[in-house]
């Protein structure tokens, strides 16, 4: 009998030693504590956004025509006015010089009409005196007048002429401005098609012709991006931003919505867009920033300071989140109340309290309500 009460407690050992063999090895998961911080609503674009200059123009010269100057080459900075590009125009200078003797000429035809116009006025008025005292017969008189008048109205068409010469100069000076492309702000050249003695010809209406010049102002900048349509009704102009260039890595600027696209883009096989605008607020910050860099915006819409949050990578199915019990050393499925939401943080209204350890990396595998976990430890 002895024997009998000596096998219970062997027994009873073995049935622990068994159950505890069987169970499963705990599962290492990441975790993160409830904290109080600061989240926020955003919407980013759906596809890479473009950096762009806030003025760039593609320019070519107003007629067609020889390359006789190219003054500029690829990346050179220009000021406002001056000169890039010009095409052969001797026979418009001739114009121009032609115009302008001719205004000479009409300056003098004019000076002489009018004086004698002038003394025709003065032989006039002398006759009409001596017309009193009887001393000019009122033939003489009506003569003198009437030539007076002639002469008088001689020099005004004269004088006339004198403005559509001068005139005459414009229109020449115009034409051969023509040939003379400028810089219509300060810039840097970016690309140049044509070479000296190349022909240049203008675009028709209608029809697109490769600009000779572009020329883009490295001192502004944008970046237009696509934002869904189902979230570009919440953007306004003015909203915050944050902008990440792929060239500067995970740096962030800011910046605010300076234009929300007036209709909707349907590209084939792409999800419906509406480009934003978004400007640098701080444009000095950017460095050698080139055009065509490509950028991500996240636009804020609404910000909640100092509330609850915790990870979105922890949220399952919207509402829950897994608790790492540490006194049962097993994981606890919880629903949660949640607010607003970003890729970074989710609020937390009601169902978590601060401190809780809420499961980060909830698609690692085993990690389910119930089972044996434990913290995992950075190596």
């Amino acid at each position: 009998m002895r024997y009998k009460y000596l096998l219970i407690p062997l027994v009873v050992a073995a049935a622990i030693a068994v159950w505890y063999l069987r169970q499963p090895d705990p599962v290492a998961v990441s975790v993160a504590a409830v904290e109080q911080g600061r989240v926020e609503t955003t919407v980013s674009n759906t596809r890479s956004g473009t950096v762009k200059a806030c003025l760039r123009a593609k320019l070519s010269p107003g007629v067609g025509g020889q390359i006789a100057k190219l003054e500029v080459r690829r990346g050179d900075m220009v000021k406002k006015g001056q000169l890039l590009v010009e095409l052969w125009n001797d026979d418009l200078e001739a114009q121009v010089q032609f115009a302008e003797s001719e205004y000479k000429a009409s300056q003098s035809r004019a000076r002489a009409a009018c004086l004698q116009a002038d003394n025709a006025a003065r032989e006039a008025t002398r006759l009409t005196s001596l017309q009193a005292s009887g001393a000019a017969s009122d033939e003489q008189v009506e003569k003198v007048v009437t030539q007076a008048d002639a002469l008088a109205a001689d020099c005004l068409a004269a004088q006339a002429t004198v403005e559509v010469a001068k005139s005459q100069i414009a229109l020449a000076r115009a034409q051969l401005e023509k040939t003379r492309l400028r810089a219509p702000f300060d810039g840097t050249v970016g690309e140049i098609q044509g070479e000296l003695n190349e022909y240049v010809t203008p675009s028709p209406p209608g029809i697109a012709t490769v600009p000779v010049i572009d020329l883009i102002d490295n001192t502004c900048f944008y970046v237009t991006a696509p934002i869904d349509e189902v979230d570009v009704a919440r953007v306004e102009v003015g909203f915050p931003a944050r902008l990440t260039l792929d060239a500067y890595g995970d740096m962030k600027f800011s910046g605010k919505v300076r234009r929300v696209g007036a209709y909707v883009l349907d590209l084939e096989k792409q999800a419906r867009t509406v480009d934003v605008e978004v400007e640098f607020d701080n444009p000095a910050a950017l460095g050698c920033v080139l055009a065509g860099y490509s950028a991500d915006v996240e636009i804020i819409l609404a910000v909640s300071e100092e509330t609850l949050r915790i990870p979105s990578e922890a949220v399952v199915e919207e509402k829950f989140v897994y608790l790492l019990d540490t006194s049962e050393g097993q994981l606890v499925k919880s629903e949660f109340e949640p607010g607003m939401s970003n890729w970074d943080f989710t609020e937390v209204l009601s169902g978590l309290e601060a401190g809780d350890l809420v499961v980060t990396s909830v698609g690692k595998e085993g990690v389910a309500d119930g089972v044996p976990a434990v913290r995992e430890t950075l190596e």
